[in-house]
């Protein structure tokens, strides 16, 4: 990994603007990237791109190697062919604020299906050769994740109208297919071909419009911060595929789940519900689920954070049964050795960036730092009470003067309150302490702290967008541990202008960033 200074932006492509309902690939996302060139950004760091179910929570997709089909551009699939101008028009909204899950997946997903169906009879030469070679080269994830799709799609719609919401696969899907069943998915292939020929399609165009936005962002000097949950959902292609890799009991359900102990944002824990690792069998295997899961991130990414890093040295396991994360127990994680292994078959450093923040012990410390990965500052932590730890304020982590070269500061992540929204709400003793720390009072606090981070001798600073354009608490993308809602904040074109973009280039020259 580069370890020169560098400086860039928090925007998930939902985020982007665009004359639909959610951000996409397509002309909005390079003018995103043009404005990072001009104000002289060279990280776009984004959440996690696969496919999102209920919640829409980007940390709970149904793949660990797919993307979410409803970021593709009607633009580029028309301008192609596959998608007619009417089908696009249908599609268009006014420019909003807000991105509209609903409208994505009940009208816009339909016309991309749709869109779907025509490429094989419209497709060139070129695309049919390429769409093969995807095809191949993906098999391993690819036909499993488009298989699931088909099954989860039909099973999920009789389970709607039966009235049963939120039922995972082991509970409604037909108990052979749930297990995997040799005749019965053959059968299921077989009457289902077209469904599930239509999932790999759609995976295809995501991976020709992401790659075509990856080399453009990559020949402005622009490198692109992936994001990858420690955990799968247990709705997910990843957990039906291979249910070996997980603690499920005999009737393919989790014995326990992932969560958190009570925190900083939660008082009785987090409860995520994810399946926890069969470490042992991913042992077994030379963990080699997890290095293609790696690789594959890296093929859409420079570099890529890894959610709950320090799941690798000791895991929150809470029993499948209880409503809160309360009553968990921390259990080890083979960290060290799947570390070992990634390494091994990248041949190089990993290139990962470590969120360690949170319940964070010597364990922890000691395998990030063993590899060389940077780990996370977050600015909003060095003047709470609650993330200042023992001793003295000045000894707090989160503070600028004592960071280490080989991290990432961050004004707050998408988990946080926007810079701006949470200095509205700061204790008059926070605000002093910053004050205080400043050695002035500044007319802008935002402005200021947002400074502070840039000028940092962190090696890298990511500030989200929101904080650029020095907006509050309702632009905040997420509240964690609040399950819908969130997600949904989007720029403006506006957004996007000269004067945000000298002033945001002056500021990292200044502090010697590009």
């Amino acid at each position: 990994m580069n370890t020169a200074r560098k400086s860039g932006i928090l925007l998930h492509p939902t985020s982007l603007s665009g004359d639909f309902c959610i951000g996409d690939l397509g002309a909005g996302a390079y003018a995103f990237l043009d404005w990072l060139a001009l104000s002289g950004q060279t990280l776009w760091q984004i959440l996690p791109l696969g496919p999102t179910g209920a919640g829409d929570s980007p940390y709970q997709p149904f793949s660990s190697f797919a993307g979410n089909e409803t970021l593709l551009s009607p633009d580029i699939l028309a301008e192609k062919g596959f998608m007619t101008g009417d089908e696009r028009d249908s599609l268009k909204r006014s420019r909003s604020r807000v991105t509209d899950y609903g409208e994505a997946f009940f009208l816009k997903l339909p016309l991309l299906k749709r869109a779907a169906s025509r490429f094989k009879a419209v497709a060139g030469r070129e695309d049919l050769k390429s769409f093969g070679e995807f095809t191949a080269r993906e098999a391993h994830w690819l036909d499993d994740y488009a298989v699931f799709m088909s099954i989860k799609r039909e099973f999920e719609e009789k389970a709607r109208r039966a009235g049963v919401e939120g039922a995972m696969w082991a509970s409604y899907w037909p108990r052979d297919l749930a297990r995997r069943d040799g005749a019965a998915l053959a059968s299921w292939k077989a009457t289902h071909a077209e469904d599930i020929e239509t999932y790999r399609v759609l995976q295809y165009f995501f991976h020709s419009q992401w790659t075509d936005l990856k080399r453009y962002a990559n020949g402005k000097g622009i490198e692109i911060i992936g994001d990858t949950p420690i955990f799968v959902a247990y709705d997910s292609s990843d957990a039906w595929s291979h249910p070996d890799l997980f603690q499920f009991d005999g009737d393919l359900r989790p014995v326990a789940v992932a969560g958190v102990p009570p925190d900083y944002f939660s008082e009785t824990g987090q409860l995520w519900g994810n399946p926890l690792y069969a470490w042992e069998r991913h042992e077994e295997t030379g963990f080699e689920w997890w290095i293609s899961r790696v690789e594959a991130a890296l093929k859409l990414t420079d570099l890529v954070r890894i959610d709950h890093f320090r799941g690798f040295d000791a895991y929150w396991a809470v029993p499948a049964a209880d409503t809160t994360a309360r009553n968990g127990t921390w259990m080890p994680a083979p960290g060290k050795k799947l570390l070992d292994a990634l390494k091994r078959d990248l041949g190089h450093d990993i290139p990962i960036i470590a969120e360690d923040l949170g319940f964070i012990t010597d364990g922890v410390r000691d395998l990030r730092d063993s590899f060389g990965l940077p780990g996370m500052k977050i600015l909003q932590f060095a003047f709470d009470s609650q993330e200042a730890g023992a001793g003295s304020a000045a000894a707090n982590e989160f503070l600028p003067h004592n960071y280490p070269v080989r991290s990432v500061v961050y004004p707050g992540t998408h988990d946080n309150d926007t810079l701006s929204g949470w200095l509205a709400k700061a204790k008059p003793g926070e605000l002093a302490s910053i004050d205080r720390y400043l050695g002035y009072v500044p007319k802008d606090r935002a402005d200021a702290l947002l400074r502070e981070a840039v000028k940092s001798v962190a090696e890298m600073a990511v500030i989200p967008m929101q904080d650029i354009l020095k907006l509050g608490t309702e632009a905040r993308m997420n509240f964690p541990s609040v399950a819908s809602g969130n997600w949904r904040w989007r720029i403006l074109d506006f957004d996007l202008d000269s004067a945000t973009a000298s002033n945001l280039r002056e500021l990292t020259e200044t502090y010697g960033r590009n």
